[in-house]
């Protein structure tokens, strides 16, 4: 490890968390959003939806990026461009200026999330690598959970636009840091950008993950979201086929060629979709039906927070020593075993019935988190880490998407104002989040194989 290399894991470990803090902080603000702006609820659905779907389109064509045109020099635009759009956000007269801001935070966000860990894989080898993972991975872990408390602390007690301002601050105050001890590094035989490759990529994720987030809004047989469905079909495979016959692509699908990188690629959107899906249901639940302030809420599940933090930075020192094949299976079964026991909730169930489930499902985030990333960059040379970074981080995204759509449809719009068909449906959403999970750990046990790692020196460009 470099003696710059702690300064590399606190400034990418600040950006990651608070560009992750905004998948899911505002949410809780949105009441206070639209009354704020004279916005109707569907309009506001934006800001959080906007700033996803930048995010998951572009994550893939910003990692080949860097890998091109240098990590830290992506790493600094990123953060300038996130300070940037988080200012306008603060300061957005109406809801259209708001949206656009998150849009722009969500590119920028993509940008960080891309080049962070090609940063940290530059920095950190063997067991130090693992490590570094795993603390990476707590910072994931923890800002998805501690967001709504974040949010709605901030909305309580400064308004809304302060979530947004301090957003502002973290990068502003990450950028001095980043300028002195970040290292430059790139792909030394990438030579130039895959345009086909980037249009029909991003303008195929965007499709598709459009349709994904706003199929349960507009209606799955609209016909807007049938051509959007149709055209990320098409454009994918006109990816595929783009990147067959580049000779540079973007996208090395020779990479899927190794078990490993597709077992991660696979479980990381498994993950996402098991855990991250139903967690905005649990959220929902504790606010419209119990009753719970969104301070409230966010102390409720600051359990599964600490739980992932803890494991998260342990397992994280372990992953480059215990058999990832069997710490990533474990890890699945663990969030499947902590999903099954948050069944049964009522509006009158007190918090504590939901806490042993929460402690086991962050034990199993916890775990699973840094052991699936550390696959993912093991398996590739150094120096195409922005490019599997970028992969997992799409996969990740995608799986967040597909999770909160799909089991959106197991919570109909009739179980407003009805607790108990709320209950029913939570159960539902979680017992069918928990097999997704377990799946997730069949799938690891199967493709992801020890023999596959490589070692591989990092050249670093002057």
């Amino acid at each position: 490890m470099r003696e710059d290399g702690r300064w590399t894991l606190l400034v990418v470990c600040l950006a990651t968390g608070v560009l992750l803090l905004n998948v899911s902080a505002p949410s809780v603000a949105l009441p206070a959003v639209g009354h704020a702006l004279h916005a109707e609820l569907g309009v506001m659905q934006w800001v959080v939806s906007g700033y996803s779907l930048a995010l998951a389109a572009t994550l893939l064509t910003a990692g080949t990026l860097a890998d091109l045109v240098g990590r830290r020099r992506m790493f600094l635009g990123g953060l300038a461009g996130f300070a940037a759009a988080s200012v306008l956000c603060a300061v957005a007269p109406s809801p259209l200026v708001l949206i656009a801001g998150r849009a722009v935070q969500g590119l920028a966000g993509a940008v960080l999330l891309s080049s962070s860990l090609a940063l940290l894989a530059q920095d950190f080898t063997g067991p130090a690598r693992a490590g570094a993972l795993g603390v990476w991975g707590a910072t994931v872990a923890a800002a998805f959970a501690v967001g709504p408390l974040e949010g709605g602390l901030l909305t309580e007690s400064f308004g809304w636009r302060a979530i947004f301002a301090l957003d502002a601050a973290v990068a502003l105050a990450c950028l001095p840091v980043a300028v002195r001890h970040l290292r430059e590094s790139s792909d030394p035989d990438a030579q130039r950008v895959d345009w086909r490759g980037t249009v029909t990529l991003s303008t195929g994720l965007f499709l598709g993950v459009f349709a994904l987030t706003r199929g349960e809004v507009l209606g799955w047989g609209s016909g807007v979201i049938l051509a959007s469905m149709a055209g990320a079909a098409l454009l994918l495979a006109a990816f595929v086929a783009v990147e067959q016959r580049q000779r540079e692509p973007m996208l090395d699908l020779r990479l899927f060629a190794i078990p490993t990188f597709t077992g991660a690629s696979v479980v990381v959107m498994v993950l996402a979709a098991s855990t991250f899906g139903p967690f905005l249901y649990l959220t929902l639940f504790l606010l419209d039906v119990a009753g719970a302030s969104p301070t409230s809420v966010g102390l409720q599940l600051l359990p599964l927070s600490a739980a992932a933090l803890v494991v998260s930075v342990l397992g994280g020192r372990a992953a480059g020593v215990l058999p990832v094949r069997a710490a990533l299976p474990a890890g699945q079964l663990l969030c499947a075993a902590g999903l099954l026991a948050m069944r049964g909730l009522e509006a009158s169930s007190p918090w504590t019935a939901l806490l042993p489930g929460l402690l086991v499902l962050g034990v199993g985030i916890g775990l699973s988190n840094p052991t699936v990333t550390y696959a993912a960059l093991g398996v590739v040379p150094a120096t195409r880490s922005g490019m599997a970074s970028g992969v997992s981080n799409t996969f990740r995204q995608v799986g967040i998407a597909i999770g909160i759509a799909a089991l959106g449809i197991l919570l109909p719009a009739r179980v407003e104002g009805d607790p108990a068909a709320f209950a029913q449906a939570l159960d539902q959403i979680l017992l069918v989040s928990a097999g997704v999970a377990a799946a997730g750990a069949v799938l690891a046990a199967t493709l992801v194989r020890q023999r596959d790692f490589v070692v591989d020196p990092v050249p670093v460009r002057p």
